[in-house]
C-alpha cells in the first residue's frame, strides 16, 4: 500500500504498517485488537492478501522489539455475523462486500473500522466522503469443474443467455457437448421483481462478471432467469452445489491464483474442483499471472481500500507498497498484479 500520511497517530502508523512487510502466516480473525490499533474488513477477494501484510508487520514490530506501535489487523468477510473489531469498539454485522463495508465505514469512526476492502471502483451513488485507492489489479471470469461437461470458452453472449435462462443445455452451445442442463450459480444472493428483470446482486463478483457479460456483448442488461442457483460464497470451491459437472460460476482469476499456485489455500478458502474457463476465447492466466487481455477487457477490475475522506493525505507513488520489489513479489503470490507507476497512490472518486 502507497504511504499514507495522516489523520493524527493511526493514520501514520497504518502507513508504517504497509512499509515493514515480511512473511508470516496469518489467522482468518484478528485475535484481540486493542482501541489503538488500525482495522479493516470489507470484500472478500483480498482477505488473504491483507491478512499476510498484517500479519507480517505485526511480526517485525516484535522482531524489533516495538511494544508500544499500533498493531495492523485485517477482519475476513466470512465468519461470525458480528465483529466487534477492536476494544472499545461499536460492534458491526461483517460486512460481506463492498456496499456493506461502505456503509460501515460511513457509519463508524475510526474507533471500530479504519479502512476497508472495496472489490469495484467509485460510483456516484457512492458516499463522496470515501475516499478509494487502487490496491491491487484483478480480473473475473466463469469457472467449472475440473472433468465437468463445460465446454473450455463460452462468449460474454452465451453467458448471458446462460443465464437468462435461454440457453439451458450443453448442446445449445456445441451440438458435440454432453446432452445435459446447465447449472449457473451465482455468489451470494440475487432479488429481482420478476424472472427477467435486472436483478441486484448481493456478491461484487457477480457485479463484475454481470458487468462485462452486459458490456462485452450486445448492449442491455443483465438478467437472471428461474433457473440460477445462489448462495455460494465468492471465490470458493467447497459447495456440493459447485461439484455438479454442470456447474457454472463466476469467480476471481486472481484469487483462483493465489489459491492454486500461490499455495494460500485452506479449509474455507479453496477452489475445490473449480477451475477458470477461457471467455471471448481469452485464456484466464497466462504465464502463471492474471491474461493482460482479460485484464483490458470488461472483465478487468482493480481492487481498492476505502478509508475517510480527511482521514488521509499526502497519499502518493514514493511509499513501499508501489516501490518494493518485495511488495510485488507479495501481490504475486497471491494471484494479483500491481498498480503501475502512475496508477499507485493515487486516490480516486466518482
Amino acid at each position: 500500500m502507497p504511504r499514507l500520511a495522516t489523520r493524527a497517530g493511526a493514520a501514520a502508523a497504518l502507513a508504517a504498517a504497509f512499509a515493514l512487510a515480511t512473511a508470516a502466516p496469518a489467522p482468518a480473525d484478528p485475535p484481540a485488537p486493542v482501541s489503538t490499533d488500525l482495522v479493516g474488513m470489507g470484500a472478500p477477494a483480498a482477505d488473504a492478501l491483507l491478512n499476510k501484510l498484517a500479519a507480517d508487520y505485526n511480526a517485525s514490530l516484535a522482531a524489533a522489539g516495538d511494544t508500544t506501535s499500533p498493531r495492523l489487523y485485517s477482519w475476513d468477510a466470512r465468519g461470525s455475523g458480528t465483529i466487534t473489531s477492536k476494544a472499545g469498539a461499536t460492534t458491526v454485522f461483517r460486512p460481506a462486500n463492498t456496499k456493506q463495508a461502505l456503509n460501515t465505514l460511513v457509519a463508524n469512526t475510526g474507533a471500530t473500522v479504519d479502512f476497508v476492502r472495496l472489490s469495484r471502483p467509485p460510483q456516484q451513488t457512492d458516499p463522496i466522503s470515501i475516499d478509494f485507492i487502487p490496491f491491487v489489479k484483478d480480473a473475473v471470469t466463469w469457472a467449472a469443474p475440473a472433468g465437468g461437461n463445460a465446454p473450455n470458452n463460452l462468449t460474454s453472449f452465451q453467458l448471458r443467455s446462460i443465464y437468462a435462462c435461454d440457453i439451458t443445455n450443453w448442446r445449445q452451445i456445441d451440438s458435440r457437448l454432453p446432452d445435459a442442463t446447465i447449472r449457473p450459480v451465482v455468489p451470494g444472493y440475487f432479488s429481482s421483481t420478476s424472472s427477467y428483470r435486472r436483478s441486484t446482486y448481493t456478491s461484487d463478483e457477480m457485479t463484475a462478471f454481470a458487468s462485462g457479460a452486459v458490456n462485452g456483448g450486445d448492449p442491455g442488461a443483465f438478467y437472471a432467469g428461474p433457473c440460477v442457483t445462489s448462495g455460494v460464497a465468492d471465490d470458493q470451491g467447497e459447495d456440493a452445489v459447485l461439484h455438479d459437472p454442470n456447474a457454472i460460476v463466476p469467480y476471481s482469476v486472481g484469487r483462483w491464483l493465489g489459491q492454486v499456485t500461490g499455495g494460500h489455500r485452506k479449509p474455507g478458502d479453496d477452489p475445490g474442483v473449480l477451475v477458470p474457463k477461457n471467455l471471448d476465447g481469452v485464456a484466464p492466466t497466462d504465464g502463471g499471472e492474471i491474461s493482460e487481455y482479460l485484464l483490458q477487457s470488461w472483465y478487468g477490475r482493480v481492487l481498492y481500500l476505502g478509508v475517510r475522506d480527511g482521514d488521509w493525505r499526502g497519499v502518493g507513488p514514493e511509499g513501499w507498497f508501489c516501490t518494493s520489489p518485495v511488495a510485488e513479489a507479495d501481490v504475486r503470490s497471491h494471484g494479483f498484479l500491481p498498480m503501475g507507476s502512475f496508477a499507485c497512490g493515487t486516490t480516486v472518486h466518482a
